[in-house]
């Protein structure tokens, strides 16, 4: 019997024995997993901060864009006044050119209707002339003629 116990007590140790290495194995194992999961929630906690980073940027872009768009959209409100002013002052100026284009013929015309009274005002000049040089011939011949009937 008590050989029986002694062999009883042998196979407790043994399964003792099993049960220590397998249970120094589950810790390491544990160990292993705990070490695993906290090396995972510090890759997660430098994620969600990576994250976090990264949205404060974008929401930060997105306000520096949509700063800029307001900007540029006063910008081009400022530019589309100043072309609408630009087209009004061009048709104005269309305007004064045909004014001044119109005036500009009418003068050419007067200048060129002065130009043929000048040449008929000459040719009566020159002609005038002429018929002034025969009278004064014709005066002096009478002159001479009164000195020699005195």
């Amino acid at each position: 019997r008590l050989t029986g116990q002694q062999q009883e007590i042998n196979n407790l140790l043994q399964r003792k024995i099993a049960v220590d290495e397998e249970n120094a194995c589950l810790k390491n194992e544990f160990s292993n997993l705990n070490q695993k999961f906290k090396d995972k929630s510090q890759e997660l906690k430098d994620t969600e901060e990576c994250a976090q980073k990264k949205e404060e940027q974008n929401r930060l872009v997105i306000k520096n864009l949509e700063e800029e768009n307001k900007g540029l959209n006063t910008c081009c409100a400022d530019l589309l006044n100043d072309l609408e002013k630009l087209r009004n002052q061009e048709e104005q100026w269309k305007t004064e050119k045909s004014v001044s284009d119109a005036r500009i013929k009418n003068l050419e015309t007067d200048l060129a209707e002065a130009r043929e009274q000048m040449k008929e005002l000459r040719s009566i000049c020159s002609n005038l002339s002429s018929h002034v040089a025969v009278k004064q011939e014709e005066l002096s011949q009478k002159d001479c003629d009164v000195i020699r009937a005195k």
